[in-house]
């Protein structure tokens, strides 16, 4: 699904990475590993089409439609409620049942009971279960997710937990994160920078 022969990324003269080969097969769930600035980030910009490589080939075997990509920022709309914020969203991947699907989500990841209220009052934990919902709305066939656990308590990793156990068998994952012990029972392969 994914596939990455002498990728490199700079920006100006700082080096992110060099000469990266990358086979991500349909249905894996990759784990991307490595300190700070190692350049976790950059691929997972790269795969979702965010930026350009600066040399090297890059082939994404999915459509952007089929892609569900959580970054650093949630890309939430901080004037709108939770529930307009997913129906856009839905609009937007033009998804079926959309009412019921948003309902279940935000049940899901214990956001219902503040589902009218602006995401700009949200706490970053509440945020970060907005982007997850945000991300998994539309049923994506590849997932990038940088830092899922990223401000998540115990009972929203535990909601993650069982959320990634769920689409494991039918999405395509690549994770980036600090904390790889937590995702071993899932994952199929990994990807270290040094």
């Amino acid at each position: 699904m994914i596939r990455a022969r002498g990728l490199a990324k700079r920006y100006g003269a700082k080096r992110i990475f060099d000469g990266l080969d990358l086979d991500v097969e349909r249905g894996a769930f990759v784990v991307v590993t490595g300190p700070n600035g190692s350049g976790k980030t950059t691929l997972m910009r790269l795969v979702a089409g965010l930026v350009a490589p600066t040399a090297g080939e890059l082939t994404v075997n999915a459509e952007r439609a089929q892609l569900g990509f959580l970054g650093h920022e949630a890309l939430v709309y901080r004037d709108l409620t939770a529930m307009e914020n997913l129906q856009l969203y839905a609009r937007l991947y033009r998804v079926a049942e959309a009412r019921e699907r948003i309902g279940m989500l935000l049940e899901r990841f214990d956001l219902w009971e503040v589902r009218n209220e602006r995401a700009g009052a949200y706490s970053r934990g509440m945020l970060q279960r907005l982007a997850l919902c945000r991300a998994f709305l539309h049923e994506p066939t590849l997932l990038l997710l940088d830092e899922p656990y990223s401000a998540l308590d115990v009972e929203g990793a535990e909601l993650l937990d069982r959320e990634l156990d769920a689409r494991r068998t039918t999405a395509t994952f690549l994770v980036a994160t600090h904390d790889p012990v937590r995702l071993e029972p899932f994952a199929s392969g990994r990807l270290a920078f040094a």
